[in-house]
């Protein structure tokens, strides 16, 4: 079991986030029980890379003095499963928001869905989704989005290194995606949607890698706690 020492020199701590969590109600979370184990006043514990509260997976969590190395870990290239829906698009291009509009999706066949994942691999230029984090004139984009509020956003140059189609059920296909930090998901869902002359939103996501790090080897936020006990 680790000392209180160990979490103030710094840990690197993988939990398997689970739906509807944010990465920060995580981190509070962690955050609390160590301090009430230790009888601590205070000590840093953050995560590295946000995950939406819709999508699941690999959150790295720092502690102590491993909290400066932040930054290292959120530039590591990053591996997602998960589900597109074709034939409709959200306003935040997942399931946050209901459906504004639907596509015919008659047209589409499995090697139109296999090629058109070709067009997304390498760098590329995306545009974050309005509902995102990034903030514009000290606002994030989302408050502005649900004040109805529109602005424009700048596309960013992103990698993606695979994109693999691994399973196809009309309307739903399922895929994988290894790609740089800074890409949205949400928003290669609305994209390939796009290129199929349709559109398509994100219903499920699930980060499995980032760097060497496999969600394989995280632990639930309830095996951290019962580690206490």
């Amino acid at each position: 079991m680790l000392t209180v020492d160990d979490y103030k020199n710094g840990q690197v701590l993988l939990i398997d986030k689970p739906l509807n969590w944010t990465s920060f109600q995580v981190v509070n979370k962690l955050r609390w029980h160590i301090k009430k184990h230790f009888n601590l006043k205070k000590i840093k514990v953050g995560h590295a890379g946000t995950l939406d509260p819709l999508a699941t997976g690999l959150l790295i969590i720092c502690t102590g003095k491993e909290t400066k190395n932040i930054v290292t870990y959120q530039g590591q290239v990053k591996e997602y499963t998960g589900t597109f829906v074709l034939g409709a698009t959200t306003p935040s291009y997942d399931l946050e928001t209901e459906i504004d509009k639907t596509y015919p999706i008659n047209h589409i066949t499995n090697d139109l869905i296999h090629n058109a994942t070709k067009q997304f691999l390498g760098k590329i230029q995306q545009k974050p989704p309005i509902f995102s984090a990034i903030k514009k004139e000290g606002k994030r984009l989302y408050e502005l989005a649900r004040e109805g509020k529109t602005t424009e956003i700048k596309s960013r140059e992103i990698e993606i290194t695979e994109f693999e189609i691994t399973k196809i059920n009309l309307p739903n296909i399922e895929f994988r995606v290894v790609c740089s930090k800074g890409t949205y998901i949400r928003s290669l869902a609305y994209d390939f949607g796009l290129s199929l002359n349709s559109g398509a939103h994100l219903s499920v996501l699930r980060r499995t890698k980032i760097g060497e790090y496999s969600v394989g080897k995280a632990t639930s936020i309830e095996a951290f706690v019962q580690s206490f006990i």
